[in-house]
């Protein structure tokens, strides 16, 4: 059976992911499975250099996700347990002197009476209200939902220096296997030269 060449091995390592959808790098074991002859040389490292550049891409996006959520989880615990600490006032509970933050350096006297509802800004500058027990829910799940995304991006994060240090080694191993083929071919040109002059210096029979 005629054999389908090398492409078979290079759409498996394509179709692999980790759970998150991002591919495994394909590892070089044998630089022939991915290039022929020197003329694939440069398309082959483009291709690789190409993928490095995606990893790249994906782990500043990564980096970026992963400070947002560290600003945010802090957040979302702190309201939590603010949430937590009204649900346990009654109507019988004496309103509570507190300061609350207007903005980045400007915080007002609040008086609070026990209650039953509070309001959440939800983000885009959009505030609902909730009775607690909905609140305290809400929050919960958006900190396990929070925390599992971090937990995500860090392995994803530990995902992606592993490929890019992949590929790295890809390229490295196809630029070596080059520079092994080209000096065979100088070293066979310079063996049919001097074949070559040895055969003018021989006297006609």
């Amino acid at each position: 059976m005629a054999s389908k060449g090398k492409e078979p091995a290079v759409q498996k390592d394509a179709a692999a992911t980790n759970p998150r959808g991002i591919p495994y790098a394909p590892f070089v074991d044998k630089v022939e499975d991915y290039v022929t002859s020197r003329e694939d040389v440069q398309s082959t490292l483009r291709s690789f250099q190409e993928m490095i550049s995606k990893y790249q891409f994906m782990e500043l996006n990564l980096q970026r996700r992963i400070a947002g959520l560290k600003d945010k989880m802090p957040d979302i615990r702190k309201t939590l347990e603010t949430v937590k600490f009204l649900k346990t006032r009654t109507e019988e509970s004496d309103p509570i002197e507190t300061t609350f933050e207007l903005n980045d350096t400007l915080y007002a006297k609040a008086s609070i009476s026990p209650t039953d509802e509070v309001y959440l800004w939800l983000g885009a500058n959009v505030m609902l209200a909730y009775p607690i027990d909905e609140a305290e829910t809400l929050l919960t799940s958006k900190l396990a939902t929070a925390k599992q995304s971090y937990a995500n991006c860090e392995e994803d994060l530990e995902f992606l220096r592993e490929q890019i240090t992949t590929m790295e080694v890809a390229i490295a191993r196809v630029y070596n296997w080059d520079v092994v083929q080209k000096r065979k071919e100088k070293a066979d040109e310079e063996r049919k030269g001097k074949g070559a002059e040895d055969g003018d210096g021989q006297p006609n029979g």
